[in-house]
């Protein structure tokens, strides 16, 4: 039997919160994410425009896994990520639809915060999944820094966008080293 567990519980370390998104949370988020630089790796690159981008927030409220990223000093939101896809039969669950804003890119927020979600969801799964677009190279070389092993590509079908080609990278529990 697998003791229950929530995929939106509010995740900290000593720089950065994930706090469950909120209906509210919309304007705050697209103040991060209409800047077109930090869609142009990912599959859907128009994200930046506000009816797309309305489109992918009604996703995240939708997973009930989606996080605001917060600079525990400053409180300002640096973006979003999500735990998704849960499978209770395999033990596994994706995390992905991750984006920050350029000022944090290079900085070591992302690998802070897939280890604190990594070091969560590990305590209730036994296999993480990432989707990642195959022409984005930056999160590539993050899957790769982070230890998931590439499986495949495979078509994503997106919440209310077009399908769209992604890696499949994985991380199983008994190769996770807990930071």
């Amino acid at each position: 039997m697998i003791t229950p567990f929530s995929i939106q519980i509010q995740l900290e370390n000593n720089q950065v919160r994930l706090i469950p998104v909120q209906q509210e949370d919309l304007e705050t988020l697209y103040a991060v994410a209409q800047d077109p630089k930090v869609w142009e790796q990912h599959p859907n690159k128009n994200r930046f425009e506000r009816a797309v981008f309305e489109n992918f927030f009604e996703g995240a409220l939708l997973s009930r896994g989606a996080y605001l990223i917060q600079d525990k000093n400053s409180n300002e939101i640096l973006g979003s990520t999500r735990f998704y896809n849960y499978n209770s039969d395999e033990k596994s669950i994706f995390i992905g639809y991750t984006f920050y804003a350029t000022k944090t890119w290079g900085t070591g927020i992302n690998p802070q915060v897939k280890n604190m979600m990594l070091d969560y969801i590990f305590d209730h799964v036994d296999i993480v999944y990432f989707h990642v677009g195959n022409d984005n190279e930056r999160s590539k070389k993050a899957m790769e820094k982070l230890g998931a092993k590439k499986i495949r590509l495979e078509e994503i079908a997106y919440h209310g966008e077009p399908n769209r080609i992604n890696i499949l990278y994985s991380i199983r529990k008994e190769d996770y080293c807990y930071k």
